[in-house]
């Protein structure tokens, strides 16, 4: 059953357009993050590290929760569209197989996302020139960086379940983000899921957890959210009547 449903939810991206708006951002992230770099090279001294700061604060702070959020909505646009509601709950699937789809095929997408930047991160800094080693961190902010994404996705799903309006998930999720990055400053990041990304990507700091106990609490803190944030709305979509 979750199968076919995935299987559904790929039909509905075919021929879509929200591929180029995933591709789009990254590429204005690194594009406006290299070109701060190149002009602050002076204080900027610190090659790749220096280049992740400017490049990962557009793409983690604005440009990836945008995305997380304008796909989230995507994947519900066609069931909030005329009587479409009415047709997927009396289909012969379960609640959990729709949401879960959706999970996942979110999920890849964002790792298309991640990849994507990160590819362009690398070409953008062998173009400025750079010639140190790669920071020993990649691995750790891409991955991070993916398991606070699904977080957030599973957030911004259950949004853009509740809201037939495509705009207005993804304007509570641009609020949540300056949210997100003020509790980080607080540092309260660690109860957050749009502080979690700001973290896991090393945007503002790239020196990592401060001990392996604060990294197990991250990995914790966003399993727990995806779990209780996914059980609620696949809970209010057996429970509530949906209005079409």
């Amino acid at each position: 059953m979750l199968k076919r449903c995935i299987s559904a939810e790929w039909l509905k991206l075919r021929h879509s357009r929200i591929w180029i708006i995933l591709m789009t951002l990254p590429i204005i992230s690194v594009l406006i993050g290299s070109a701060n770099f190149y002009m602050n090279q002076g204080v900027l001294a610190k090659e790749w590290y220096s280049l992740w700061s400017q490049v990962g604060l557009f793409y983690g702070e604005f440009f990836f929760p945008v995305l997380i959020s304008i796909s989230c909505a995507y994947m519900w646009r066609l069931e909030h569209l005329n009587k479409n509601w009415n047709m997927i709950m009396t289909a012969p699937v379960s609640a959990a197989s729709i949401f879960l789809s959706k999970m996942l095929v979110v999920g890849v997408q964002l790792i298309f996302i991640q990849v994507l930047f990160f590819l362009l991160y690398l070409i953008g800094g062998k173009l400025l020139g750079l010639t140190s080693a790669l920071p020993s961190e990649l691995f750790e902010w891409f991955t991070q960086g993916l398991i606070a994404s699904l977080t957030i996705s599973a957030l911004q799903l259950s949004l853009s379940m509740r809201f037939r309006s495509f705009a207005v998930p993804i304007g509570i999720g641009l609020c949540f983000t300056f949210l997100g990055l003020g509790l980080y400053v607080l540092d309260l990041g660690m109860f957050f899921p749009y502080s979690l990304l700001t973290m896991g990507l090393g945007v503002l700091s790239q020196s990592g957890f401060s001990s392996q106990s604060d990294y197990v609490l991250f990995l914790i803190t966003n399993l727990l959210y995806i779990i209780v944030i996914s059980l609620l709305a696949i809970q209010w979509m057996r429970k509530k009547d949906v209005v079409a």
